[in-house]
């Protein structure tokens, strides 16, 4: 409007419409236009004072851009329009075509954009956000995954999940294939997204996913203990987006889609048959879109800026990366064992029937009461079996405990040849040895009250007389029958004679 007001305030002083274009720095015809357009609106210098701009420009663009007897073309339902653009893999260019389908006689494609720029400006607007360096680091998980033949001869194909992580102030992206979303792949991604980006940021920014965050909260979210056991370990916090707020994470949500037309679209033909080589091709896409791909409007690479707004503000990363591990709350059994992982751990036996925090990594299981540890077993695998430690027994079981079968034999052997005879007798005579087990370790405890020479004499009287039990043994001690004379029976050569009896004629 100012070249508007100097065009009649110069040709109100007289000035030719030559000298005018001059002054002004337009073409003569559109001074001409102007001043047609002010006498046809009936306006005359000077102006009065209060003549804004915007009444100026009512006055003389009122009837600009209609023509008597043009067609009105057909409108389409902008807030249709809008909503499919929420769509995924949807473009102006698409609906267009849609939109010239059902009217041919339309607007045309810029004419479209155009009016839907302009309605979509009477929207709520959103604020900007302005991302500082090194302060956050967005991550989210890509909608679709890559295509991975797991059997070749089969031709079985299973989903790879696709990670992403994007710096706010750089935008230097992170992406990993992963089987799962599960926390052991959540973990894992983050260790590597941060070994790629070379520090720490103050900030994760995930979104609401279970993975993450146990429950959501506008204003207390709850974490996941393992995420923030990570994020303590490497010095930075959690800040999940709000629920259902996806614009509190747009940086990330415009890196999935950068990911998916970048990576996805150029991998759609690849056929892959293991998760290393998912990665790898993701690795090489990944180093071009980072490294050589300059940002419109910036007309530098993410590395650059990586290095040179969000390098100097992260963190260092700690000398060792974070282990991944999975905390359970347990209660101890009654046998002062704790079951995690199909393996049995004990701890002290004091602690029978207590809920316990059970931390398990991939080499350790380590047992918290209140927040003090009271066991650490190293893992082992899913084997349905126990793992004790003999500091954790009681006293009476730790005794019962060390009584091996091969501990007994040998033991039943230093005490002399008979009981070593009788204990070898009594598991062979069982149908499983297990089953002997307790009597022979009765026999042997028995030198305890009444001393190994008696022990092995009345293990040979019970031979003798065929008693290859623990109480015909004890028997013979208590009624001190391993100090008597054992009875022989005479030997007799008168034959027995009896109607009953078959003589050796009854063979012939």
């Amino acid at each position: 409007m100012r070249r508007v007001r100097d065009c009649i305030r110069l040709k109100n002083a007289g000035i030719s419409t030559q000298e005018i274009a001059r002054r002004v720095g337009v073409a003569p015809s559109t001074v001409r236009l102007t001043l047609r357009r002010c006498e046809a609106a009936g306006l005359t210098w000077p102006f009065d004072v209060g003549l804004t701009d915007a009444v100026l420009e009512q006055k003389l663009f009122t009837n600009c851009g209609t023509k008597q007897g043009h067609r009105r073309h057909e409108e389409p339902d902008w807030a249709a329009v809008h909503r499919e653009m929420k769509r995924k893999h949807v473009t102006l260019s698409i609906l267009w075509n849609e939109y010239i389908e059902r009217h041919p006689g339309g607007y045309r494609y810029s004419r479209f954009c155009d009016l839907y720029r302009q309605w979509e400006a009477c929207l709520p607007v959103t604020m900007r956000q302005t991302h500082a360096a090194g302060e956050r680091l967005f991550v989210d998980y890509a909608g679709d995954g890559v295509p991975v033949v797991i059997d070749r001869l089969t031709g079985e194909i299973r989903k790879a999940q696709i990670f992403v992580a994007v710096l706010g102030a750089s935008s230097f992206t992170f992406a990993q294939a992963g089987w799962t979303q599960t926390l052991a792949d959540w973990i894992d991604a983050h260790v590597q997204a941060l070994e790629m980006i070379g520090g720490v940021p103050h900030l994760l920014v995930p979104d609401n996913t279970k993975t993450a965050v146990i429950k959501a909260s506008l204003y207390d979210p709850l974490v996941n203990r393992t995420y923030a056991e990570m994020a303590a370990h490497y010095d930075t916090a959690i800040l999940p987006a709000r629920p259902r707020r996806p614009r509190d994470k747009a940086k990330v949500e415009q890196a999935v889609l950068i990911v998916e037309r970048w990576l996805l679209g150029r991998l759609r033909h690849r056929t892959f048959y293991s998760l290393a080589e998912v990665n790898a091709a993701i690795a090489e896409l990944l180093k071009v879109l980072n490294e050589e791909a300059p940002i419109r409007r910036l007309g530098v690479t993410r590395r650059q800026l990586l290095e040179d707004i969000d390098r100097p503000a992260l963190k260092p990363l700690p000398t060792e990366p974070y282990e991944f591990c999975e905390w359970r709350v347990c209660r101890v059994g009654i046998d002062y064992h704790v079951e995690a992982g199909a393996h049995y751990y004990s701890v002290p036996y004091r602690f029978a029937r207590v809920e316990v925090d059970v931390r398990l990594t991939v080499r350790t299981v380590e047992i918290f009461l209140k927040g003090e540890r009271i066991a650490a077993h190293s893992r082992v695998s899913g084997n349905h079996k126990h793992t004790t430690i003999p500091e954790h027994m009681p006293s009476s079981h730790r005794r019962y405990a060390g009584w091996t079968i091969d501990r007994i034999r040998e033991d039943a052997r230093l005490i002399g040849p008979a009981t070593a005879a009788l204990c070898e007798q009594i598991l062979e005579d069982r149908p499983h040895p297990e089953q002997g087990f307790r009597a022979c370790l009765g026999i042997v405890r028995l030198v305890r009250p009444y001393g190994a020479e008696r022990v092995e004499v009345a293990a040979e009287r019970a031979i003798e007389i065929g008693a290859l039990t623990y109480g015909s043994v004890k028997s013979i001690l208590v009624n001190n029958l391993d100090r008597r004379p054992a009875q022989k029976r005479a030997t007799d050569s008168t034959p027995i004679l009896h109607v009953n009896i078959r003589g050796p004629r009854y063979y012939n």
